[in-house]
């Protein structure tokens, strides 16, 4: 595992403390790898989610510290999203 998914997972766990309930979402962050968040939490890995956000790395790190906002990201195209766009609001919401 990559040390940007292990720190991915440790930040994600911190912001969404408790779990993410809405859904399942999975971040692929290219050249990296993939995280999944549900209602256990964030941890490394590649499962079949309702909703997958694809980003480089910079996109993904700048989300996670503020820098970037997501709705901005996905309107600009350095930010994909594939399945269900209200659960991907929903987990914008969450990490803001």
């Amino acid at each position: 595992m990559s040390d940007v998914i292990t720190t991915a997972v440790e930040a994600l766990n911190t912001k969404i403390d408790g779990g993410f309930a809405a859904g399942t979402a999975k971040f692929v962050i290219e050249g990296e790898g993939a995280i999944v968040i549900d209602g256990d939490g964030a941890r490394a890995a590649d499962d079949d989610a309702d909703v997958t956000l694809t980003a480089d790395v910079d996109t993904f790190k700048g989300m996670l510290d503020g820098s970037v906002n997501p709705t901005a990201a996905f309107m600009g195209g350095s930010l994909s999203v594939d399945g269900d766009m209200g659960l991907a609001m929903q987990l914008g919401a969450a990490l803001a």
